[in-house]
């Protein structure tokens, strides 16, 4: 048992393919989601800016959708999935305050 308490037979952890390149798009998509979801859920809980958060709410969706399905680690999926949440929540807003209409 001496020899299962010693740190000689550990193998040193392993990297993912993922960890170790730089992935500079879906990092920049996923910061793209959670921008344009945030502006989406400022603007369309505006009543007067409703016309530019249905806007935002309509691209930011699809964007944030793309970048989930493109994205490499844990921490992107996490911006993925905020961007995706507000840009549905502000165009829920912005449609409930006049939608499309200008």
């Amino acid at each position: 048992m001496p020899q299962e308490a010693t740190d000689a037979g550990r193998q040193p952890a392993v990297r993912s393919r993922a960890e170790a390149e730089p992935h500079r798009r879906q990092d920049v998509l996923a910061v793209v989601a959670v921008t344009i979801g945030i502006a989406a859920l400022i603007l369309g809980w505006i009543p007067a800016t409703h016309f530019f958060g249905s806007v935002f709410g309509a691209v930011g969706l699809p964007v944030a959708l793309y970048s989930q399905m493109v994205s490499a680690t844990t921490n992107e999926r996490w911006l993925n999935v905020i961007g995706m949440i507000a840009a549905f929540v502000g165009g829920g807003f912005a449609l409930s305050n006049g939608g499309f209409s200008i």
